[in-house]
């Protein structure tokens, strides 16, 4: 017969396998679960509606708007340059609500990107908010999270789907012409749908424009969303033979790398189907003074005339 320290010692072992079992069963159950997002992969596609697109609305047009009548606070969000916070809307939807310099700049570069066909998330720029729990503020950017759709990680820039086509090469020439430096594969994420019935593409979205329309360099030169060093910054610095140099200085510089005058041709077909007021519109989406409309658009506009150009 076992004595009572054996029979404890028996007994602590015991319980201490089934609670590895339980523990390692409920990760299993948990894995099991979780539903593997598979699909079509999809980073653009060709709009029929450039010159009619709304880039005021954006993706999510009049009927995504949030509800402002009451919006709380649910948790901060952590990393990141900006202060970030989940909130929920007066009808019950969620969004994260992007404080500070970024909102801006991160709206209006969505805008363009989206109305080129590229997918995007669905935002809008807040001029005045109360945030129930957290208090009042200025430009605030407001980014869905619906129900149904699921961030399924991050896509990289350098190994993806979509390396070499026009319109891979397209949205690197598209990250010069707002001045993103924020070249990261932290800001890039791919979006699926929770439904079975509608699981047949994956969303390849750039989620974090913030670091636009400043000027690009290192720590100390570069600038986000400060539309006086847009202006003056330089786009193309030379173009030799079929290949372009873009005056880029921020991360990630070697992805501009062997663009060339067919990828400026490909997205300036595009760009070039878009009107002066549809550009304005996307800098009034952010809230931009009027006279600081006038400033980006003309600079980004521009941009457009000399990507035309090139090679000509």
């Amino acid at each position: 017969m076992l004595s009572k320290k054996a029979n404890s010692w028996l007994l602590c072992s015991l319980l201490l396998v089934f609670a590895v079992s339980d523990t390692a069963l409920s990760q299993n159950n948990k894995e099991n679960k979780e539903k593997k997002y598979t699909g079509a992969p999809v980073l653009w596609a060709e709009p029929t509606d450039i010159e009619s697109r709304n880039l005021l609305l954006g993706a999510g047009g009049e009927s995504m708007k949030p509800d402002l009548k009451q919006v709380t606070f649910i948790e901060q969000k952590q990393g990141g340059y900006s202060t970030k916070y989940r909130v929920k809307d007066a009808s019950g939807n969620e969004w994260v609500a992007k404080l500070g310099k970024e909102a801006q700049s991160d709206t209006a570069a969505n805008r363009l990107l989206w109305a080129l066909g590229y997918e995007t998330e669905i935002a809008y720029l807040v001029p005045h908010l109360k945030i129930e729990g957290k208090g009042d503020f200025d430009n605030v950017r407001l980014e869905a999270r619906p129900a149904d759709v699921k961030r399924t990680g991050n896509w990289q820039w350098e190994n993806n789907p979509f390396k070499g086509t026009p319109e891979f090469n397209g949205l690197k020439i598209m990250m010069v012409m707002i001045n993103n430096w924020d070249m990261k594969d932290d800001n890039n994420e791919i979006l699926a749908s929770r439904a079975a019935s509608d699981n047949d593409k994956l969303r390849y979205i750039i989620s974090d424009l913030g670091g636009s329309f400043g000027k690009t360099g290192g720590v100390i030169s570069r600038s986000r969303n400060k539309p006086s060093d847009y202006v003056k910054a330089e786009f193309i610095d030379k173009v030799k033979g079929d290949n372009i140099d873009f005056n880029y200085g921020g991360k990630n510089k070697k992805l501009f790398n062997n663009l060339t005058v067919a990828d400026a041709r490909w997205l300036s077909e595009r760009l070039s189907k878009l009107s002066d007021e549809q550009i304005k519109d996307a800098f009034r989406a952010a809230n931009y003074s009027a006279e600081e409309v006038e400033q980006l658009s003309s600079a980004f506009k521009a941009r457009i005339n000399e990507l035309a150009n090139v090679g000509k």
